[in-house]
């Protein structure tokens, strides 16, 4: 026998529920590796445990109910931990997992450091079953959007997690959509989660699945969709705070508005977009109102979330008051006068005794002002543009 996952000082967690047919195999298997494993035996009502007292120099966790697999992987998660292991692999113990394939994790550690990696399964092949496919398609997508990490496979359970990077990661679900949380939230870790190239076998003779389409499924999509709303009201803004502040403005400018490879009619719409939304009287919405416009209408996100700041703090007054003169123009309404912008209470009753003139107001504000910074955008950018094929022409 060999330890080779001794070199990233890792150990390999094994949860398992009623695979009887598979275990036996699995472990031995896994055995010629390393020694380094803990079983964690869900709850299961068939032979496990019997098959689990042949092998007494693996760590055995036994629970006496079926709690699921979330709870089963935390749990090996917390031992490995607290034997100081910097990583776990986690492999079932279905028999659709080749052990062989633990040499790529290592590998992949070893040469380019510290991440999270998934075994791509190819669920192109033959022999992948049509149900797995679609929830793998489906799972990718959520992820990619929760995260902004393109993946092939998120469903795979043969995975290595750098548990110790991890430990301060709070999770709340203990079933299979747990395999889910854990990567979105290692992604807004800041941790790299990647693919890796596995083996797979789906063998229906032998392969128990314990995934209850209905409940499962269910759960997933309700995880999904909390997941999603953290990422556009927190994470995604938080990330574009992050690196707008980095770049500062003129980097920025520079960068993403001058140079970056989209055309100059998809900054431009971009920039209005961001306009638009800035100056509409969604406050309080804005920045998740302007990240779901752009990602639907597939322009630049960071452009458009750059522009949408135009209502910052200090100019919000003024944006108000003059949505309101706008408005009261409009609608044929008496000037409306001012209010102190000192004052906040003076300011939201005032607001709500003028309300239908500011909402058409800034309805009007938003389009010209998204009219005006677009055709100044794109007068910009055709300058830029004509400058530089002159310097090309001349060279």
């Amino acid at each position: 026998m060999r330890n080779i996952l001794s070199a990233i000082n890792a150990c390999v967690i094994i949860p398992t529920y009623n695979n009887e047919k598979t275990l036996k195999r699995v472990l031995l298997k896994i055995l010629e590796f390393t020694s380094d494993i803990i079983v964690v035996n869900d709850g299961s009502t068939d032979s496990t445990p019997l098959i689990l007292n042949e092998f007494t120099q693996i760590q055995q966790i036994h629970f006496p109910r079926n709690k699921g697999k979330g709870f089963a992987l935390r749990k090996g998660f917390k031992e490995a931990l607290k034997q100081n292991f910097d990583y776990a692999i986690t492999i079932d113990s279905d028999g659709q997992h080749f052990p062989e394939d633990i040499v790529v994790f290592v590998d992949e550690i070893t040469e380019n450091g510290e991440s999270l990696l998934i075994g791509d399964r190819n669920m192109e092949q033959e022999g992948i079953p049509k149900k797995s496919s679609f929830g793998n398609r489906f799972s990718n997508f959520w992820f990619c959007f929760e995260t902004g990490i393109r993946l092939n496979d998120t469903q795979s359970g043969f995975r290595l997690y750098p548990i110790k990077r991890m430990k301060k990661i709070k999770f709340f679900t203990r079933k299979f959509e747990f395999e889910i949380e854990v990567i979105v939230k290692s992604a807004w870790k800041r941790i790299p989660v990647k693919n890796v190239p596995i083996h797979v076998l789906y063998d229906e003779s032998e392969r128990v699945s314990h995934f209850r389409p209905f409940k499962d499924f269910t759960r997933i999509s309700l995880l999904n969709t909390w997941l999603v709303i953290i990422a556009l009201l927190y994470i995604k803004p938080r990330d574009y705070i992050f690196k707008f502040k980095k770049k500062g403005f003129k980097r920025f400018f520079l960068e993403d508005l001058l140079h970056s490879e989209d055309s100059k009619l998809k900054k431009t719409l971009s920039v209005m977009l961001g306009v638009f939304i800035g100056l509409s009287p969604l406050w309080g919405f804005h920045t998740i109102t302007v990240l779901s416009l752009a990602f639907a209408l597939k322009l630049n996100k960071l452009i458009a979330f750059a522009f949408s700041n135009v209502s910052i703090p200090p100019f919000i007054p003024f944006i108000v008051f003059g949505s309101l003169q706008i408005g009261s123009a409009i609608l044929g309404k008496p000037n409306p006068g001012s209010f102190e912008l000192d004052k906040f209470d003076s300011y939201t009753t005032f607001l709500a005794q003028h309300l239908s003139e500011y909402l058409v107001g800034s309805f009007i504000l938003s389009i010209c002002g998204a009219l005006v910074f677009g055709a100044i955008t794109y007068l910009l950018l055709s300058i830029k543009f004509s400058s530089k094929k002159n310097i090309t022409t001349i060279s």
